[in-house]
């Protein structure tokens, strides 16, 4: 009778049942194919079209490439040794590497120097990119310009001194009347730099001065990936600012200053950065005063600046607008003044909701830099089209050239689109 009941009681487990895997079409690699690939029947033509098509182009692209010779004096050999086969020549690169990195007129003893100044380059942005850094590191930041400029042109130390005076003029003059006046304090900041510039200039004349010299390269001399990078740089991290003063001034309650900024955009917008280049190449060194002879790569900076910076204005002005008007209001209500509430509270937010912009604008800058080629500036497509290609040993050749320049300038803008989606998940607060 006990055996009985005892079996007639159910069984109760006392541990629990180890998790398995969920199906192969529940979850893993299968279940992201027909989800993404062969969702529907449309998406499964279009999916087994694009594989036909990725077929067709690596069958005929991946032979060519593995079978490149990348050691040869010229085409001519580089053909010899294919012996008719299909085959890329990329001994080019080998060859004229130094061409296509630096220019052919920077001197082959001197390449350490701009090579130095790209890896400062990296512990200079590293403050502004990767705020969790201290912020005394944003010292690295601001001596950066002066002495990448020491470096890749060489010659006195006193001019990049004098840069950096007056851009600390600029800053004290900015620091002790924006309180007042935003406007004010900005472009009498810029005005202060000059006059210190122009004093400096006088007091301290470059041709003068011998301590602390390094052997001077003139910029008609620079060339290659490096000039795009140093463009790129250049006119980024000025272009920023400028826009965010021209967003804020078009917003002036100041008629005159107002209509200045809108005028300017409005003006830049609609003219092509290709006009502009050959207005800073033949027309914008009669702005200056009499005897002042401008580099033609300060000319281009200027240009590029200007046009860039139109279109980040517009960018940050859209930022501006997303904002609520109980942003402002709260600014108000807290007592800020104009500057306090722009550098706390709205400037902040408008700048988060401008970074997709912004970095389009970036990206978009840094391949137009390749434009100064048609005012013969040898960038690396000025040394592809003209002493690469002009050379009897590598007339030709087109295919290699033009892929390692899309490689390079690839590289640069999927770092800088990278960087931008990881700082807009870094800042996404909305749901928190």
């Amino acid at each position: 009778m006990s055996d009985q009941s005892t079996n007639s009681v159910a069984f109760v487990r006392t541990q629990e049942v180890a998790a398995k895997p969920p199906p192969n079409t529940a979850a893993g690699p299968v279940k992201w194919v027909k989800d993404n690939l062969f969702a529907t029947p449309a998406n499964s033509i279009l999916t087994i079209i694009a594989l036909y098509v990725v077929y067709l182009v690596l069958s005929g692209a991946l032979p060519w490439i593995m079978n490149g010779i990348w050691d040869s004096p010229s085409l001519k050999a580089c053909r010899e040794i294919l012996n008719g086969e299909s085959g890329a020549c990329f001994a080019v690169l080998t060859e004229r590497w130094n061409q296509l990195i630096f220019g052919f007129k920077y001197p082959t003893d001197l390449y350490w120097r701009p090579g130095l100044a790209f890896v400062l380059l990296f512990f200079a942005a590293a403050p502004v990119l990767f705020f969790d850094l201290p912020r005394k590191l944003l010292i690295i930041t601001a001596l950066f310009p002066f002495v990448a400029y020491w470096l890749i042109w060489g010659g006195a130390i006193w001019a990049p001194v004098t840069a950096l005076l007056g851009i600390i003029a600029a800053y004290v003059f900015y620091s002790r009347f924006v309180a007042q006046n935003f406007a004010l304090g900005f472009f009498g900041g810029i005005a202060t730099a000059f006059v210190v510039w122009i004093i400096c200039g006088y007091i301290f004349p470059s041709s003068e001065i011998t301590e602390g010299a390094m052997r001077s390269v003139p910029s008609r001399d620079l060339g290659g990936f490096m000039f795009n990078m140093m463009l790129g740089v250049t006119c980024v991290s000025l272009s920023i600012p400028i826009g965010i003063a021209l967003a804020l001034g078009r917003q002036s309650s100041m008629p005159l200053i107002k209509w200045i900024c809108v005028v300017f955009i409005e003006f830049i917008r609609g003219v092509p950065l290709i006009t502009l280049l050959f207005v800073a190449s033949v027309m914008l060194a009669y702005l200056f005063p009499p005897g002042s002879n401008p580099d033609l790569f300060i000319r281009v900076v200027i240009m590029i600046t200007l046009f860039s910076s139109a279109y980040i204005a517009e960018v940050i002005r859209g930022g501006l607008a997303a904002l609520p008007k109980g942003q402002y209001e709260a600014a108000d209500s807290l007592g800020l003044d104009y500057p306090q509430a722009m550098r706390l509270i709205i400037l902040p937010q408008a700048l988060k909701i401008s970074i997709p912009g912004i970095v389009n604008v970036a990206v978009g800058l840094f391949k137009d830099t390749t434009l100064v080629s048609v005012i013969s500036m040898f960038d690396i497509v000025g040394m592809i089209r003209g002493p690469i290609l002009a050379s009897t040993e590598w007339n030709g050749v087109y295919w290699e050239l033009f892929g390692f320049a899309s490689v390079l300038f690839f590289v640069v803008c999927y770092g800088i689109s990278q960087y931008s989606q990881w700082l807009e998940r870094r800042l996404a607060t909305d749901h928190k």
